[in-house]
C-alpha cells in the first residue's frame, strides 16, 4: 500500500492550479463530466463539485472517476447525495485518487467512504494517508508465511 502525504486527498487548495470541467449529465449518483481537450482526469481520480444550489445552500460533493467516455467526457460516481447538483456546475479534478487516513490513530475509529471520522470523537491525529485503490498486485505482494520463514 502506498502512503501519501496529507495533501493527496480530495482537498482543494487552489482552484487555479486544478483541471476544471463541468457537469454534462446527472443520473442519480452518476455524473458525466466534460473537460477541455487534453485535460482528461485519470480513472479513480477524485473530482470535487463545489457551489450553491438554487436555494443558496452550500454544495460540496466528491466523486470518483470510473470510466472514460470519449469526446472529452468521464463518468464518475458521487460519494454523497447529488441533491442540488445541476448541469453546467464547475467540477475540479484534484489530480489524485481518494485517500483515507491510516496508522495507529485510526484503530477503533469509524469513517465514511471519504476517510472523514463520523464517530463524534473529533479529528484523527495522523498525517499518513493511503490511496483507497493503492493495493499492490498479488504477484508483487510477499507471501506472509514465506516472509516469516525467511526470518529464521
Amino acid at each position: 500500500m502506498r502512503i501519501n502525504p496529507p495533501t493527496s486527498g480530495p482537498e482543494v487548495s487552489s482552484i487555479e492550479k486544478k483541471n476544471l470541467g463541468h457537469i454534462d449529465q446527472i443520473i442519480g449518483p452518476v455524473l458525466d463530466v466534460a473537460f477541455p481537450p487534453g485535460k482528461m482526469p485519470n480513472i479513480y481520480n477524485a473530482l470535487v463539485v463545489k457551489g450553491r444550489d438554487t436555494v443558496g445552500q452550500q454544495i460540496n460533493v466528491t466523486c470518483e472517476v470510473q470510466q472514460l467516455l470519449g469526446n472529452n467526457r468521464v463518468r464518475a460516481v458521487a460519494m454523497s447525495a447529488t441533491d442540488g447538483l445541476m448541469r453546467g456546475m464547475q467540477v475540479i479534478d484534484t489530480g489524485t485518487p481518494l485517500s483515507v487516513p491510516v496508522g495507529g490513530a485510526t484503530l477503533g475509529r469509524i469513517f465514511n467512504v471519504l476517510g472523514e471520522p463520523i464517530d463524534n470523537l473529533g479529528p484523527v491525529d495522523t498525517h499518513q494517508k493511503a490511496e483507497s485503490r493503492g493495493y499492490q498486485n498479488w504477484d508483487v505482494l510477499e507471501d506472509s508465511a514465506t516472509a516469516e520463514l525467511s526470518l529464521y
